[in-house]
């Protein structure tokens, strides 16, 4: 079972998005709607950072926050720039 992240599709504009954990098979389509609440949602792809460095040697990897529901632009205090 894989862990996805998803998020609900706000209904009307300033609506706030929840974010969610829910485990699938990799065969399982992507959910349309929460299991249990019933709301309108979708998957949503996060992933890690990766910095390379000027040293042709040497490669910086910093650690993911998809692990905590979060992705950037998801208002976690990741930066852009």
């Amino acid at each position: 079972m894989i862990t996805y992240v998803y998020e609900t599709i706000p209904s009307k504009e300033g609506e706030e998005i929840k974010r969610y954990e829910i485990e699938q098979s990799i065969h399982d389509a992507p959910l349309t709607h929460h299991p249990q609440t019933g709301e309108p949602i979708q998957r949503v792809i996060v992933g890690g950072i990766g910095i390379l460095t000027s040293s042709k040697d040497q490669a910086k990897t910093l650690p993911s926050k998809a692990s905590a529901g979060c992705g950037c632009g998801g208002g976690c205090g990741c930066s852009h720039g």
